[in-house]
Order: C-alpha cells, then sequence, then structure tokens
C-alpha cells in the first residue's frame, strides 16, 4: 500500500514497525462544542483507513483524543457558570452520538482524554526541562524551538522566518516570540493541577505528544489529521517528541483536506456552519459518511444540499442491489456452476481486485465508490431469479465485503411480512408475463396496506407511507 506522506511530499510504500501491526494517532476533538462537518472529514476517512487495514489482515490500534481541557472549555464553562468537566462531559456523550451515527464505533477505538494524563505530560515537561529544550517562568513553561533540530520540516517552514515575521507582546516573558507553552500558569477560577512550577493545566501541543507515546510507544506508524493542524499544532508536537525521546515521532504524516459549503469557507459568520446534528435533521449520517468518501481525502470537498441529495441518491442505489440480492437468495437454487457462472463470479472477483487497487492507492475512496458501483451495475445485469444460488451468494458476499471496508451498508433493512414479499414476487411474475392488468391491481392492494413499490433500472424498490 502507497501512502502519501505530508512529511515527504510524496507517496511512499507503507512499511509498518511492527509486521502485521500498525499503529495510529489522530487528533480528535476538542469538547467545547458539538463537532461540525469539517470536524468530521478526518474521523470518518481516518477510519475507513483503519478498516482498510484490519481488512488487510493488520492489527490496528486507533487513538482518538479528547482535549477536555482548554481556554475554549474554561469560557464556556464560566459563561454557563458550570464546570469545565461538565461542559467536557456533554460534549463527548454528544461526539459519540454523532460518532455512533457516522459509523465510527462498530469497533474497539481508544479514546483517552488529556485530564487523564497530567502526570505523564509533567514527567515529558521535565524532561524536556532537564534536556535545556524548555524553561520555566514564573509558572508557566515554555519549548525553546531552536532546541528542535528540525523545526518546520513538516510544514516546511523556514524558522528563521518565522521567529523574524512573529509579532512580539509587551511584556512578553518568552525567550523567542515563537516558543510555545508547555505548561501555563492558573487563573483565578480556573481547574488546575499541581507541578513542580506550581498550579497550572497543560498546553494544547503537549497532549497529543503524551497520549500517542503512552498508549503508542515513542515512534508510531501514522499521525493524521486535517491539513490546517500541520502547523502549528502537528510540527509543534514533532519538536517536542523528538527532542525528548531523540526518535522520529511518527513515520507518516497523513492529512486531510478542507471542507467547503457552497463554495466558501465554512464560518459562522457566513451562516453556512454545520454541526453534524444540524446534518442528521435532513438526512441520516451514513449518507454523509458516504460523501466525505467520495472525494480522495487529500482533496477539497464541497459540501451542498444538491450534492448530499445525488450522494443519498447512489447511496440508495447500493441498498438497493443489496436488498434485491438478499430477496434472490430466498429465492436461488443450488446447483452446480457452469461454464458461465464460473465467468461471472471470476468477473465479481476482478471488481473486488479493482477496489483494493484504489483503496491501496493511498486510499483513493473515490476509485475504489466507483469499482463498487461497477460491481452494482455487473450484478443487476448479469444476475436474476434464475441465477444460481452460489453465484448471488458470492456477489452478495463480496458487496456487503468492500461495503464493509468504508462502513457502508450498515443499517438494518426492515423486514416485511412473508404475505407482502410473495404478492411483491407475484407482480414480479405479472411483469415478466406482461400480464400488466394483474401487476396493477397487485401493486394498488400493496398500496392499500401502505406499501408502496417503484420500478427501477436496480429493480422494485419498496416503502412504507
Amino acid at each position: 500500500m502507497k501512502l502519501y506522506n505530508t512529511l515527504t511530499r510524496r507517496k511512499e510504500e507503507f512499511i509498518p514497525i511492527e509486521q502485521g501491526k500498525v499503529s495510529m494517532y489522530n487528533c480528535g476533538p476538542t469538547v467545547y462544542n458539538y463537532i461540525h462537518v469539517g470536524n468530521a472529514r478526518p474521523l470518518v476517512v481516518f477510519d475507513t483507513l483503519r478498516r482498510f487495514f484490519a481488512y488487510r489482515g493488520y492489527d490496528v490500534r486507533f487513538v482518538v483524543n479528547f482535549t477536555d481541557i482548554d481556554d475554549k472549555l474554561i469560557n464556556k464553562a464560566n459563561d454557563e457558570k458550570t464546570t469545565v468537566k461538565a461542559i467536557a462531559e456533554r460534549y463527548i456523550e454528544a461526539f459519540m452520538e454523532d460518532a455512533n451515527g457516522l459509523n465510527l464505533y462498530d469497533y474497539k477505538t481508544i479514546n483517552p482524554r488529556a485530564t487523564e494524563y497530567i502526570q505523564e505530560m509533567i514527567e515529558f515537561i521535565q524532561g524536556l526541562i532537564d534536556k535545556g529544550a524548555a524553561y520555566a517562568i514564573d509558572g508557566n513553561v515554555y519549548f525553546n524551538i531552536h532546541s528542535a533540530k528540525e523545526y518546520g520540516k513538516l510544514s516546511k517552514k523556514n524558522i528563521d522566518e518565522l521567529v523574524s515575521g512573529a509579532r512580539i507582546e509587551i511584556n512578553e516573558e518568552k525567550q523567542n516570540p515563537m516558543d510555545f507553552a508547555l505548561w501555563k500558569k492558573a487563573k483565578p477560577g480556573e481547574p488546575y493541577w499541581d507541578s513542580p512550577w506550581g498550579n497550572g493545566r497543560p498546553g494544547w501541543h503537549i497532549e497529543c505528544s503524551v497520549m500517542a507515546k503512552s498508549i503508542l510507544g515513542e515512534t508510531i506508524d501514522i499521525h493524521s489529521g486535517g491539513e490546517d493542524l500541520q502547523f502549528p499544532h502537528h510540527e509543534n508536537e514533532i519538536a517536542q517528541s523528538e527532542t525528548l525521546t531523540g526518535k522520529p515521532f511518527a513515520n507518516y504524516w497523513l492529512h486531510n483536506g478542507m471542507i467547503t459549503v457552497d463554495n466558501k469557507k465554512m464560518s459562522k459568520s457566513e451562516g453556512n456552519f454545520f454541526t453534524i446534528k444540524d446534518v442528521a435533521q435532513e438526512y441520516d449520517l451514513e449518507v454523509l459518511r458516504f460523501f466525505l468518501l467520495s472525494s480522495h481525502y487529500r482533496s477539497p470537498i464541497n459540501f451542498s444540499r444538491e450534492v448530499m441529495d445525488h450522494t443519498e441518491k447512489g447511496l440508495e442505489r447500493l441498498y438497493n442491489s443489496k436488498k434485491n440480492l438478499e430477496y434472490l437468495l430466498e429465492k436461488a437454487d443450488d446447483r452446480e456452476l457452469n461454464e458461465e457462472e464460473n465467468k461471472i463470479i471470476d468477473n465479481i472477483l476482478k471488481h473486488k481486485e479493482h477496489f483494493i487497487q484504489g483503496m491501496e492507492d493511498d486510499l483513493n475512496t473515490a476509485d475504489a465508490i466507483a469499482a463498487i458501483f461497477e460491481l452494482v451495475k455487473y450484478i443487476n445485469t448479469n444476475i436474476d431469479e434464475d441465477s444460481n444460488r452460489i453465484v448471488v451468494k458470492k456477489a452478495y458476499d463480496i458487496l456487503m465485503e468492500l461495503a464493509g471496508v468504508l462502513g457502508i451498508l450498515s443499517n438494518e433493512e426492515e423486514i416485511l411480512e412473508e404475505e407482502i414479499l410473495e404478492l411483491i414476487e407475484k407482480r414480479t411474475e405479472a411483469r415478466k408475463n406482461k400480464d400488466y392488468g394483474l401487476a396493477d391491481e397487485i401493486r394498488d392492494k400493496l398500496k392499500d396496506r401502505g406499501i408502496v413499490l417503484e420500478d427501477t433500472q436496480d429493480g422494485v424498490k419498496w416503502k412504507r407511507v
């Protein structure tokens, strides 16, 4: 498999640190509000990468952290006259609801909270001080970026240009304007922890470095997140981690492109800011997941109602194929495969290979989805009520196998009563025999019972009304 490594700016063959195992760390949300569409993209994209690694036989450890102590949480708690912990609990619960809707949690993800690793952060910071790479002033601790050997190597920014272009604040206590906080002195009324430098709390950048090191080790396979995190967050993570350990922090850095809304940057001032809960008012969140995978993850992607409607129809087409195969499985007979049926199975497997090729080419989910639609087109053309059950079962298994890698087609379909299924089958047979009078009579009878049928190129669809 090849992945585009932001660190080297090229596609590289993925070689894990330990054969058969993959360690992945993805920057998670700061839990002071509901997550929005932009937050969802890295979560969905890198969950899909996790799924594909597992599909290919790797043992994957996947970490998505919660930042549960931060200025934003403190401000929110002050505004609402409550505690930071209460704010964090509220929005972690909301996050999990959204995550379930996006089908992110059908497996065990490691979700560390920053506040669970305060002691490890203190030890990490003390290690940097001991190396002369950090310094304490009046209860604050800062990392000296000049102590990092290759600062700027991820974002390709020049340290001297950064320093000369930085604004120096009045009474600035930092030695260099680009130095960043590892530990912040507590202000009145803020949550705090005791430390060698006085009461305070961790800076934002230190959190991910410590949680990744504590859970996954000093060097991890993959660190991922949105491209907006390259600088300064990920750059600072590299600086402090590699200065402390003397080892590479992550071998592969993956970053997804940004989302626009109706071709504009998403912002509250533009009135085009959508949380996941906003989207859920109009669409099943599986549609959002499918949309977020419809373009290559490194490309920008435009969110709009028109695109979501189109995505919903595409997903519906896949569900129709799934439902039709389930129907055919109930009716098909087992028999020995003939030469033509073996060819059909071979062609189904070729579509599977096209899917895998797309996924192995830097997680090209757009090509992988195209392969699934080609598979469905082939199934609809070559499999019907006269097909061998072995062929139908192979088509169904491959469709569901590939859909599972993308995390789609997992919603349970309503099971119709046997009597209604028999009427639908009888109508299908009547249409096949061109007995349109009987077909219309059955359709009207089903409508009276709240079942509306629609004849499409993908077969008969039904819904309750």
